[in-house]
Formats: structure tokens, C-alpha cells, sequence
């Protein structure tokens, strides 16, 4: 299929083939009609993409905030791969769009194949031919409603949610500046909600639009037709709100924001525009100044727009997808027209070249929409074939050559996956990328294009089914990692897969039970850090030891960023469970044993971890696993102590053991080296030569149960014993 992408870093703008995206459970697969493009947001994205890098800078001064905090956690290497691999990829475009009915995913019922429905979401509603929607952010379009007006379902629900910020009542006065696509539908709202409205534009064009669909006086903000609109309307009291849908980086909206409100008057913030408020003006007037966030409430809650969980109505009455319901109802009435404000309607095909017009301002529009190709019925791409794998009886063979290339498949792509594996395997002799499997179309693409994979797709089978692919690399979110490495093992691939290994008892049974059933037993779990040049230096200086030993692992983890994954706790698991088995086997590697035991406790919400294992020979292991600590302290400091003797590892930057000798590693200023690269060598090795894994399976199992007990233990209050394998 096609989609409209574009390149941040180059500014390129693209229609790129990729693959079609799946049809999971919990939504549909909709093959789009018409998408709206909004000439604001969309349009100063592909402007800010045709920046200098220093421009970037200058207009996201937050995401180069979040840079230099990466940098100083992980290092600058780290840090310029994932900012230039993020820049220098594919995204997508669009948020609005109206379409009919492909594909209906489990768990699916009040839709059906062939209905046409309106869909939201700069995720899910792109400018692409098919677009897989979750259940909360598409809703079924009425009779009589035309395609090209369900379209602009998504940037309805913005302008409405911004009413409802400002709580209009009947015969109250508003004041709307910018007269762009949401300001004008805005103008609409309010009129149909028994409010006068006077509107404020520069253009010239805009305001008469206004006026004709419902405001009562509009005009330049620079002269004073607005100011004397107000005056008349109100008797010189102010207008009871005013709605902020300009953008740019003016402080103008919000200095006349503050002189044309009435006392203690609503100020609503509904566009992207400078906020830098004149103090005493907001203060004597006492301006009740709020933000309206997109189209509603569930934006930005994975847990409403990605697993389908909607909010009861006693309590939350205007949900985004009542909020896209609401307004297609009140076009479908005739209370809103959106008709006048389609200014363009382009083919599809003709993509690229609108948007050139549309940023050189050839063509001026406060609506433009793509109209796609006419298909009759799902095509074979679109239907995602149900996974049905057979098991496959692995019988050892020959070594292989050392200069054969090994074919390996990658079954996920995203961050970790494109900074942290996919660079090391791209450079390596002997290694060929063969394909890329991904639930969303241009994440494959992106890859692809990158690495040099020959092929993507969003079949899994692809990939299970081909004899020649040797290894089958598992870098998906945490709840599908057991599924996939058991398919993966009864097909009888050599299997890397990304931490945790299982995230539940039975998880974990059932990956056994698919390599005793297949006879295969080519399994390497992502547990880096044992590979790390640093660490491995020093256990060599430290030597080895005869009595028990005491280790200290401090994982100063940080708190995660609003709407992460990883607090998909339901589905994901808990973050420890995601993540400690990296510092679990790294213990037990430098003490080489498997923990007999685990006890755990922790604070007030289970945020900071204490995590004491025991082992066969009286050592024990403490980590100290907490999200609460300063951002500038190091991530993970270890001390290992035995036998008169203490090693010490500094975040990967710095080694040191004491004992009858002193040791000091040289300070790795730019670089923390985890250890991927060693662990993706030595399992590359053991593919092409059929050669042990690089982790005993034992072991990795003996991990993946302690890190499983943590939570046991949490639950219970008790130390949890583990048995041996």
C-alpha cells in the first residue's frame, strides 16, 4: 500500500510503498475514502522539517532537553544514534480521516466489514490507504453524511473540546483569534450554542468566512474593528471568553486575549502559540487562563487509546470518541457546515506535490483533503493470515563454514532494536539482513531503507516459513516475547530475544515445553551486560575466589516519561519484570551460580525495589533497583566484594579492584559499552558454526524464574526459594 512520510531530517516528503499494517485485536482495519490535511499543525511539521539543525533546536527546545539528559545517562555515541536515527527516518503524516471498514479485529462488534467510519489519532489516522484504528479512536459515520465531511471528524473534536473548556453558556459574548480551520469551526460551535462571537484574523478572506457561517462581527486585531465589535456587543464589559486557535510565535493573541476579556473572564488555549502573559493585565482582571488538550479526554492514556478501556460517562461525560461522535451527529444535523472550508481536494497520488504547493503558499487553503482511489473489497495483501505455525523436529547438522553468511529476521524495529542491535549487525562480515517484521507499515519501511533488510512485512509467517532464514531476532513489547519465541523455536529457528524472556510461570512453561517438544534448544536471551569489555576486564583482574562473596548493584532507573509502555503494567508487566534480568544475571555471572532464593520489598507503590538474592554458597547479591534518584547520578554502580579483594564497575565508564594489587581501567569518557556488540558477535558465531549459545539455556531460565519471584515476593512479604533446573 501507499502512504504519505516524510523525513525530518532531510525534509524530504514521500508517497512510500510499505507494508499493510495487520489487523489486531481490539480495532479495525479501514482502508481510507478522504483525509484531511490541516494546514496548522501538519504544515509547520514539514515546515520545521526543512530547517537547519540549529533551527530544529530553536523551535523544540524540549526534545533538545531531553537530548542533553540522554547524553549525560548514556553517553554521547548512544545518544547521537538514537537522535540521528530518529531524525534521519521515515514519519508519518495526518490525524483525520474517514473510511470503510476492511478488516474487523477481535473483540470487535459495533462495526462491521463495509461501514464507513471516521477515525482519530496522528497514529492511527494517517495519510495512507489502510490504517489499522483501535476501538476509542474511530466511530461509525451517520446516514446521510458525506465521506469528505466525516473527514474532518478529528479537528471537530479539538474545536469542541475547546468549547467545552470555556463552558459557554446562552447569550454570553466570545472572542475568537485566528480564523484557521479550528477557528472556524470553533466560530460554529459557539454560534450553535446561543453564543455571539466576534472573530479576529488578519485575513481579510478568513473573516468574511466567518461571518458568513455564524460570527457576528470579525476583523484585523490590528485596527480597531474588533475592539469596537466587543464594546457594542457587551456595553463595554469585555466578552465572557476567548478562544486562543492562532499560532506562531506573536505574543499579540494573548496581550489582546487580556484586553477585550471581561473581569475574571475564561481565556481557552487551543492552538500552538506564544504564551508569554502580560502579568498585571492577567492579574487585575483575575483571567482564568486554560489549556485544551487536543480532542479530549483519553488523549494520551495508552490504556483508553490502545487497549480500548473507555471512562465511565457519570464521570467523564466528553471522552475523545464522544467528543468525534458529537461533532459528526451536529454536521450530520446541518448545525455545523463544513463544506465552505474545503478549499482543495487533491488525488492521493498527487500528494507530494500539494503539500509543495501549500508550504510555498501557491495554494491557500484552510482545507485540504486527499481523496483516494476507489477499491471494491479487501484485497489478499490487506488480510493479515491468522499465525498458525507447525511445529518443526530440529535435527542437528553439519557445521557451517566460517565465511558462510548467516541470514538473520528481525520481528520488531523499534528504538532499541534500530540504535542498539541493528547498527552492530548492519556493519558485520558475514551477516545478511534478510527481513523485517513489524505490526505497523512504515516502521518496516523505515528499517528496511536503513539496514539494508531485503524485504519487510507485517506477516509473521514470512518469516517462520522460510527455510532460509537461520536466526529470528524478537524485539517487540514484553507481552508477546514468550508467543513469538515459541513459534520461533518450533520452527526450528535459532532464536534471539530481546529481555524479559516470559512474564509470567506459565509464559515461561510454555517456552520449555515448545524446545523439548522441537528438539531445540537455540535460544540467547538479551542479557548484554555479562559481554561488556569493561566488566569482563575487570572480573579477569579480579580472579577467582574461594570463599563467598557480597555484591552490591545500585540501578539508579529514573522515572519514565508520560504515557510510556513500559507502565502498561496490566499487559506489559511491571517494569522490573521487563528489565531486571539484566542486573539479576549479571549477578550470578559474576558469581557464577544460579540464586536459590529472592527476597523483595519496596517502597509505597512498588517505585524503588530492594532485591536480595541467595546463593549456593552463602554469596548473596543486593540490588538496589530505584526510580526516584537524581537524573544526574550515574545509572548503575556495582561493588563486588570477596576474599580480601573488591571490584568496582562505574556505569560502564569506569573499572577498578583492589586487593594485592590495585587496578584502574583507563575513564571511557564518550562511550558506555553494555555489551551488545560482544553478546551479537558471539551469537552470530554460534549460528554460523552451530557452536554452544553464548548463555547456557539453564541459565537463562534461572534468571527469567528470579526475576518472576521478585514479584512473588513483593506479593507476600516472604523470601521466595527457586529450585534448581
Amino acid at each position: 500500500m501507499k502512504q504519505v512520510v516524510q523525513n525530518y531530517k532531510s525534509g524530504e516528503l514521500a508517497v512510500l510503498d510499505v507494508p499493510v499494517p495487520g489487523c489486531k485485536p481490539g480495532g479495525v482495519l479501514v482502508r481510507t475514502v478522504y483525509s484531511l490535511i490541516s494546514t496548522g499543525t501538519e504544515m509547520m511539521k514539514v515546515s520545521e522539517a526543512g530547517m537547519s539543525m540549529l533551527g530544529k533546536a530553536r523551535s523544540r527546545p524540549d526534545q533538545v532537553a531531553k537530548v542533553m539528559q540522554s547524553v549525560a545517562t548514556n553517553g554521547v555515541p548512544a545518544t547521537y544514534r538514537k537522535v540521528m536515527g530518529k531524525l534521519d527516518s521515515y514519519t508519518p503524516l495526518g490525524y483525520s480521516l474517514c473510511g470503510v471498514v476492511e478488516q474487523v479485529g477481535a473483540g470487535i462488534d459495533d462495526v462491521k466489514v463495509g461501514d464507513l467510519v471516521a477515525c482519530a489519532g496522528n497514529e492511527h489516522a494517517l495519510h495512507a490507504e489502510l490504517n489499522w484504528v483501535p476501538r476509542n479512536l474511530y466511530v461509525p459515520v451517520p446516514d446521510g453524511l458525506a465521506p469528505q465531511h466525516a473527514a474532518f471528524g478529528t479537528v471537530g473534536s479539538i474545536a469542541m473540546q475547546g468549547v467545552r473548556q470555556g463552558e459557554p453558556q446562552l447569550g454570553e459574548v466570545a472572542l475568537v483569534i485566528g480564523l484557521g480551520l479550528i477557528g472556524q469551526l470553533v466560530v460554529q460551535l459557539l454560534a450553535a450554542s446561543g453564543v455571539r462571537v466576534v472573530g479576529a484574523d488578519p485575513d481579510p478572506a478568513r473573516c468574511e468566512l466567518a461571518e458568513r457561517l455564524g460570527a457576528a462581527a470579525c476583523g484585523d486585531p490590528a485596527s480597531t474593528a474588533v475592539e469596537n465589535a466587543v464594546a457594542e456587543l457587551t456595553d463595554g464589559h469585555g466578552v465572557d471568553q476567548v478562544y486562543l486557535a492562532a499560532g506562531g510565535g506573536s505574543n499579540q493573541p494573548v496581550e489582546l486575549a487580556a484586553k477585550l476579556a471581561r473581569d475574571r473572564g475564561r481565556v481557552v488555549d487551543i492552538g500552538k502559540c506564544r504564551l508569554d502573559l502580560p502579568w498585571n493585565a492577567y492579574y487585575e482582571k483575575e483571567l482564568d487562563v486554560r489549556f485544551s488538550r487536543s480532542y479530549g479526554p483519553g488523549r494520551y492514556d495508552p490504556s483508553y487509546e490502545l487497549e480500548g478501556r473507555d471512562y465511565p460517562i457519570g464521570y467523564v461525560r466528553w471522552t475523545e470518541r464522544r467528543n468525534l461522535a458529537c461533532f459528526l451527529d451536529l454536521a450530520a444535523r446541518g448545525k455545523v457546515d463544513v463544506e465552505p472550508l474545503i478549499s482543495h481536494v487533491a488525488d492521493f497520488d498527487d500528494a507530494v506535490e500539494t503539500y509543495g504547493r501549500l508550504k510555498d503558499g501557491e495554494l491557500k487553503a484552510v482545507t485540504a483533503l486527499f481523496r483516494y482511489p476507489e477499491q471494491a473489497g479487501a484485497t489478499e495483501e490487506a488480510k493479515a493470515p491468522a499465525v498458525a505455525v507447525p511445529a518443526v523436529q530440529v535435527k542437528a547438522g553439519p557445521a557451517r563454514a566460517a565465511k558462510t553468511s548467516v541470514k538473520l529476521a528481525f520481528v520488531g524495529a523499534g528504538n532499541y532494536a534500530t540504535s542498539m542491535l541493528l547498527p552492530h549487525l548492519a556493519q558485520r562480515e558475514g551477516v545478511e539482513l534478510s527481513t523485517v517484521v513489524t505490526t505497523t507499515s512504515l516502521s518496516g519501511a523505515n528499517a528496511q531503507r536503513k539496514f539494508g533488510f531485503a524485504k519487510a512485512t507485517t506477516d509473521l509467517d514470512a518469516v517462520l516459513g522460510d527455510e532460509s532464514i537461520d536466526a529470528v531476532f524478537v524485539v517487540t513489547r514484553h507481552s508477546s516475547h514468550a508467543d513469538l519465541t515459541r513459534q520461533a523455536l518450533l520452527a526450528g529457528k535459532t532464536v534471539f530475544v530481546e529481555k524479559p524472556l516470559a512474564l509470567t510461570e506459565d509464559e515461561l512453561s510454555g517456552v520449555l515445553a515448545a524446545v523439548e517438544e522441537s528438539g531445540n534448544d537455540r535460544l540467547q536471551v538479551g542479557f548484554n551486560r555479562r559481554f561488556a569489555p569493561l566488566l569482563q576486564e575487570a572480573r579477569t583482574h579480579f580472579g577467582a575466589r574461594s570463599g563467598p562473596a557480597h555484591l552490591r548493584y545500585l540501578v539508579n532507573a529514573g522515572r519514565l516519561a508520560h504515557g510510556s509502555w513500559y507502565l502498561q503494567q496490566g499487559s506489559e508487566g511491571s517494569r522490573f519484570v521487563g528489565e531486571g534480568g539484566h542486573f539479576i544475571d549479571t549477578a550470578s555471572w559474576l558469581l557464577d551460580a544460579d540464586p536459590v532464593s529472592v527476597y523483595a520489598t519496596a517502597t509505597s507503590g512498588n517505585e524503588d525495589l530492594q532485591v536480595v538474592l541467595r546463593y549456593p554458597d552463602g554469596s548473596t547479591a543486593t540490588i538496589s533497583y530505584v526510580t526516584t534518584g537524581p537524573s544526574g547520578f550515574p545509572k548503575e554502580t556495582l561493588d563486588l566484594v570477596a576474599d580480601g579483594r573488591a571490584l568496582r564497575l562505574d556505569d560502564f565508564v569506569r573499572a577498578s579492584v583492589y586487593g594485592r594489587k590495585k587496578w584502574v581501567s583507563s575513564r571511557l569518557p564518550k562511550a558506555r559499552d553494555k555489551g551488545q556488540n560482544a553478546e551479537l558477535a558471539a551469537f552470530v558465531k554460534a549460528v554460523r558454526t552451530g557452536g554452544p549459545m553464548p548463555t547456557p539455556l539453564q541459565s537463562l531460565v534461572a534468571t527469567t524464574a528470579a526475576t518472576l519471584a521478585v514479584q512473588a515476593g513483593l506479593a507476600g512479604g516472604v523470601p521466595v526459594t527457586l529450585a534448581r533446573p
